[in-house]
């Protein structure tokens, strides 16, 4: 309840649920510099211009100047060593997918390892205490030979790459190495996608709080997870896609939906009427999922692409087990150890669900803006 009222005003003044907006970097190394191509989103560049008080200038000049914003929270070094960088290209029109060059001058020997970090973002709160961040899928290569394809940059996780000046990579060992970095990298972008995702969080806590039995949870979260699957899959095949317009009004509806159904009828939130509730809402949470994989995978290719989609599902999953489990698990100690009645375990079912309800009506306000 507490863990919610505080985050309620964070949605009245943000659109988005989740503080983290995707990107690519391909990196080519020469011998006398390394070039860095940044595909970045127009999330990305509307939250460094807005909170730099630059919000009323026109999108192409936003693009133009969010160059030089990167330019200084993106950091490549050369065996340890900071490189100086400079900007080669930026936009030339507005788009969905702003693309972005630069160049950062190697000394005369040629390094061993090549260093990427970064801080894009971090500087802006979304909400007080929870900062915005910015995650990149990076692909690396030396000019002429194949592009290694295994990692996600975070101000987390940043990417040492070994440099092969007198090795050509083969196609087979390029695609063992690409798979399992990307499958660890991709399950914990999927991880932390739903411990930064207070719209799934919410949801979670009002199926959650309904819940008497252990079969109860198992049978709810068994549901909730076949449908946003399924929405995951058909929108990352590009089967199947909702403009987020759609989908974020509609993720907020299901939290006000359940979290009062579990005040006014909560007899009907155990029963197969919420199963078919999650059901349907968890497919808008499954296509709320792939916006946060999507614009990492654009610029992968055939099984890194298929391998990344398992592995972001993989640590959904665990997300949701990570939140599910303990609480469930100390609602239970605390109904036992407190030796609540029933009246009482339904006015935690009540008040705590109000709250949340309260939570979603702020954040549908917002996605409604």
């Amino acid at each position: 309840m507490a863990y919610v009222l505080a985050y309620t005003l964070s949605w009245i003044s943000s659109l988005e649920a989740h503080p983290v907006a995707q990107g690519a970097l391909d990196i080519t190394i020469f011998s006398n510099h390394v070039n860095v191509r940044a595909t970045v989103s127009n999330e990305e560049v509307l939250v460094a211009m807005t909170f730099s008080g630059r919000k009323t200038l026109p999108l192409i000049e936003m693009a133009r100047l969010h160059g030089e914003y990167l330019l200084k929270h993106l950091y490549v070094t050369a065996d340890g060593r900071l490189l100086d960088g400079r900007v080669v290209k930026v936009p030339a029109q507005a788009s969905n997918r702003l693309s972005y060059e630069f160049e950062y001058r190697l000394n005369d020997s040629l390094p061993k390892h090549i260093g990427l970090q970064q801080d894009v973002l971090r500087e802006f709160e979304f909400a007080p205490g929870n900062p915005w961040e910015a995650s990149y899928f990076v692909r690396i290569s030396h000019e002429g030979q194949p592009a290694v394809e295994d990692y996600l940059l975070t101000v987390r996780q940043p990417v040492d790459f070994e440099c092969r000046w007198h090795q050509i990579l083969s196609t087979r060992d390029t695609t063992q190495s690409d798979r399992g970095g990307i499958a660890i990298a991709f399950i914990r972008h999927g991880v932390m996608h739903i411990l930064m995702g207070y719209d799934h969080l919410l949801f979670l806590s009002a199926l959650l709080l309904a819940t008497v039995r252990l079969s109860d949870l198992i049978k709810v979260i068994s549901v909730f997870t076949v449908a946003h699957t399924l929405t995951l899959v058909l929108s990352v095949m590009d089967l199947f896609r909702l403009t987020g317009r759609i989908v974020e009004p509609m993720i907020a509806a299901s939290i006000v939906i359940v979290a009062m159904q579990n005040v006014f009828w909560p007899t009907q939130s155990r029963g197969y009427s919420r199963l078919l509730i999650t059901f349907l809402f968890g497919l808008f949470h499954g296509l709320g999922f792939a916006g946060g994989l999507l614009d990492s995978m654009s610029t992968m290719r055939g099984g890194a692409a298929v391998m990344a989609m398992i592995a972001f599902s993989i640590g959904i999953e665990i997300g949701h087990q990570f939140v599910v489990l303990p609480a469930f698990g100390s609602l239970r100690l605390f109904h036992r150890t407190t030796g609540s009645t029933l009246s009482q375990v339904g006015s935690v079912q009540k008040y705590g669900s109000g709250g949340i309800a309260l939570a979603g009506v702020g954040y549908l306000v917002a996605a409604l803006m």
